[in-house]
């Protein structure tokens, strides 16, 4: 079946794409910075007949992405999957004048894509099959600061990217996650309350929506009925009106942080 490589392989919806490629009998290379965690995973997933290798690697870190990139573009053990799911939220203001966060965040969200991708692209162009698939956000259609702007840019790359393959034989698809259950957004300080209870999804039904639509060949896949409309709004909405809308999302959450 080939070998899938993930970022952010360790957890949330990263690990669930690992679990979900493996049970389809892929091999596995999960990138993550915490070896510990990394190894964890390996250990649930590496079966016999299945090899599970694990890169501890800080995609902040040029050096750590290109070596990365460097196993992508190995013809030897050629990967057949790649999953750029690595990413985090961001806690500071664009008005900050202290860039030094959304500098890593950019390294993750934005430039590590880009080298992962053209990576891989090339080997899988020349052998006429093969998958990447961009973990975007519906929040790039929001005006939510440096988050909604980094994912507004993985979503344009990957349907450009989408283009340039087209007729290759190698599937481009970004992902359109909407809230999901994991920690990501303990890390970055969401409370769940402030969000509305319907809009929550499973990473294992987000996961396998995700697979059913790279199968279908579709270059943006929204798992979930309950997204697709809220999205046609959003795109078809004035935009002083989204900017309304994200002011009070962003109200809203610092309203329940302060809580």
């Amino acid at each position: 079946m080939g070998i899938a490589l993930v970022t952010g392989g360790s957890s949330g919806i990263g690990a669930e794409f690992a679990r979900q490629l493996a049970a389809r009998g892929h091999d596995l290379i999960l990138v993550a910075r915490d070896q510990a965690r990394l190894d964890a995973v390996a250990a649930e997933l590496r079966t016999p007949g299945r090899e599970v290798e694990t890169m501890a690697a800080d995609l902040s870190n040029p050096k750590d992405t290109d070596r990365v990139a460097a196993r992508l573009a190995d013809t030897a053990k050629p990967v057949d999957i790649l999953i750029n799911n690595a990413g985090y939220g961001l806690k500071t203001k664009l008005v900050n004048p202290d860039v030094a966060e959304h500098d890593d965040a950019y390294a993750v969200m934005v430039r590590a894509v880009w080298v992962l991708s053209a990576a891989v692209a090339p080997g899988m162009k020349q052998r006429g099959h093969g998958v990447i698939v961009n973990v975007s956000s519906i929040a790039s259609q929001l005006s939510m600061g440096g988050y909604s702007a980094m994912k507004a840019w993985v979503q344009t790359y990957t349907e450009s990217l989408a283009n340039e393959l087209k007729g290759s034989g190698v599937t481009v698809t970004a992902l359109m996650p909407g809230w999901v259950r994991t920690e990501f957004h303990q890390r970055a300080s969401i409370r769940g309350s402030s969000i509305p209870g319907a809009l929550w999804l499973d990473s294992e039904y987000l996961v396998r929506e995700c697979l059913r639509d790279v199968d279908r060949g579709k270059v943006v896949s929204m798992p979930s009925v309950r997204y697709r409309p809220l999205s046609w709004l959003l795109r078809h909405l004035p935009r002083s009106t989204v900017r309304t809308i994200s002011r009070r999302i962003s109200l809203s959450r610092s309203k329940a942080a302060s809580e």
